[in-house]
């Protein structure tokens, strides 16, 4: 059951090749521009609701800037 017929090596967890851009930081940037565009919109139309969309851009900017120093410090200790 479950077995995929490949022979298994010492370790049980199976190596990935890293990725240019982690996939969360790619997310977290596509929030961050939509949320931008969202504020602009928002302010221009005259409603104050901008001001979360602001917040939501500068949350997710800093989530994107995290995953990729994150990423970036994992590949300088190897």
């Amino acid at each position: 059951m479950g077995d995929t017929g490949r022979h298994q090596q010492c370790s049980s967890v199976p190596r990935q090749e890293p990725t240019d851009m982690p996939r969360l930081a790619l997310y977290a940037l596509v929030v961050c521009l939509l949320s931008v565009a969202a504020a602009i919109v928002s302010f221009a139309q005259g409603s104050l609701l901008g001001i979360v969309w602001v917040l939501l851009a500068g949350l997710s900017s800093n989530m994107c800037w995290y995953y990729v120093k994150h990423r970036k410090a994992t590949y300088q200790k190897r």
